[in-house]
């Protein structure tokens, strides 16, 4: 079964660490990009590059910036092969986000 990890990044994670712990945990996405589980991997661009496109009344409205105003920022995502719910957890634990005050949420990929 396919599961996507939407890796959820506390804000300033990343400069709150220092340069050993940097280097560490980006040396652990790759590790987990390389497993013969992920299928496709991403990290994603700062949450200021996020573009908002909604239709109203046969308007497309566009908007700067997230679309709410969350602890979290999604960071990255992750498309992963696992027998079930439980190794895509273990997957998931070895996220260096989980970790460091963000979190990981995995949720099936629906297949049509």
């Amino acid at each position: 079964m396919q599961y996507a990890l939407l890796i959820h990044a506390a804000p300033d994670q990343e400069e709150a660490l220092s340069d050993a712990e940097r280097e560490a945990a980006y040396a652990e996405y790759l590790t987990l990009a390389d497993d013969t589980r992920c299928v496709a991997a991403a990290q994603l661009q700062p949450v200021e590059m996020t573009t908002g496109v909604r239709v109203a009344g046969g308007r497309t409205l566009i908007t700067d910036g997230p679309f709410a105003d969350t602890k979290e920022v999604l960071g990255g995502i992750c498309l992963i092969e696992a027998t079930d719910l439980d190794e895509a957890i273990e997957m998931a634990s070895r996220i260096p986000a989980a970790r460091y005050g963000g979190m990981v949420e995995i949720r099936p990929v629906v297949r049509r």
